[in-house]
């Protein structure tokens, strides 16, 4: 079992200082704008949420900025604080569950929630100049799983776009770029 709680407050205070005009800026993840990200990790939250309580919703949604509610700032960190909540209970990491349509078994589902928190909130960090000092045993987990999928002759495992193509990373990169070029992201992106 792993306490989300430290990955979620991390992210609740990127979330937290987001500026409105920063909502369509670009991010790491081509085809999402800050506000889809916004969605998308609101969604995930919610979805993992549920999946850990073994009441699964369909999809954790796609990321669409225009479904931002007004209270973004204070809701989306509810919601990651209400995700970490779900997982404290040994409960939630054994058993099966699904997340975003997905059958998954509890442990599985906790170790996705992981990676998405922490490489979700890398990509809003970067999209907005913030910075991102995320704890080395989230990072440890999340990697941990990603090097499931990681390495030559896993193409196929990496699926239908969960990661994106490898990223060879900077031989000085610390733990946390080496997760994100995992994850199929230039781990030095900067927003221009």
């Amino acid at each position: 079992m792993l306490d989300l709680g430290p990955a979620t407050r991390t992210v609740a205070d990127v979330v937290a200082n987001v500026r409105d005009d920063q909502l369509n800026d670009r991010t790491p993840c081509d085809s999402y704008t800050v506000g889809d990200l916004l969605d998308h990790v609101n969604g995930l939250s919610y979805a993992f949420a549920r999946a850990a309580q073994k009441d699964p919703v369909d999809g954790s949604g796609n990321g669409d900025g225009s479904r931002l509610p007004a209270d973004w700032r204070e809701s989306i960190p509810q919601r990651l604080n209400e995700l970490a909540e779900s997982w404290r209970d040994p409960a939630a990491w054994t058993g099966d569950t699904a997340a975003g349509g997905v059958d998954l078994d509890g442990n599985t589902a906790g170790q996705v929630a992981t990676n998405e928190v922490v490489v979700h909130g890398w990509d809003l960090a970067r999209a907005t100049g913030q910075e991102y000092a995320m704890d080395e045993e989230s990072v440890a987990a999340a990697t941990a799983f990603v090097a499931l999928f990681s390495g030559p002759g896993t193409e196929e495992m990496r699926g239908d776009g969960a990661f994106g193509p490898e990223v060879e990373p900077p031989a000085d990169a610390t733990p946390l770029e080496r997760l994100i070029a995992m994850n199929g992201r230039d781990p030095r992106w900067a927003a221009s």
